[in-house]
């Protein structure tokens, strides 16, 4: 990610933290997630996550694209889906298969009504955060990743060393 993007991304957290995550947006229609990511509902990952529900929660579950900054996220105001379009064709499709299944996980704690954005902890020791990386890990080492693998995906423009570190232990993951 080059300067400018990284300058961006900051923007856009510093937007999300400000509930101002409208003005990012490329625009307001919403499209469904079944018509970007298909097949997902088959995924033993995503049945781990939603169980008998799967088909009906991705097909209620929106998608809407963000004009600038970020990866994928999810709304807490809404329980969408926020995606990076150039992220979304360009990113590395690992990465992507994973970030997905991580998001998902959140929107499962967004439906259980759970704070997905709790600013009394740091990122890497925010509960829903653990939770959703920790079975993301899982699915991850599913496929055959390497602990250094596993590792790069963590690793986020956000995230210090230190933060790394503290995450990948708190997994249980060697980095």
């Amino acid at each position: 990610m080059d300067w400018l993007e990284y300058i961006m991304f900051s923007i856009f957290r510093l937007f999300r933290r400000l509930r101002l995550r409208r003005i990012i947006r490329v625009g307001t229609s919403t499209h469904r997630f079944t018509e970007y990511f298909k097949g997902f509902e088959k995924v033993e990952a995503v049945r781990g996550i939603f169980g008998e529900e799967t088909e009906e929660v991705l097909r209620n579950l929106k998608i809407e694209f963000m004009g600038f900054g970020g990866y994928m996220g999810v709304d807490d105001t809404n329980g969408h889906l926020m995606v990076n379009a150039r992220y979304l064709n360009s990113g590395n499709k690992v990465d992507i298969y994973l970030d997905v299944i991580h998001e998902l996980y959140h929107v499962k704690q967004f439906m259980e009504g759970k704070e997905l954005f709790d600013n009394q902890y740091d990122y890497v020791e925010r509960p829903t955060e653990v939770e959703a990386y920790r079975y993301t890990v899982q699915e991850a080492r599913r496929l055959g990743l390497s602990d250094k693998r596993i590792c790069e995906y963590l690793k986020t423009e956000w995230m210090s060393d230190s933060d790394l570190k503290r995450l990948a232990k708190t997994l249980d993951v060697k980095c």
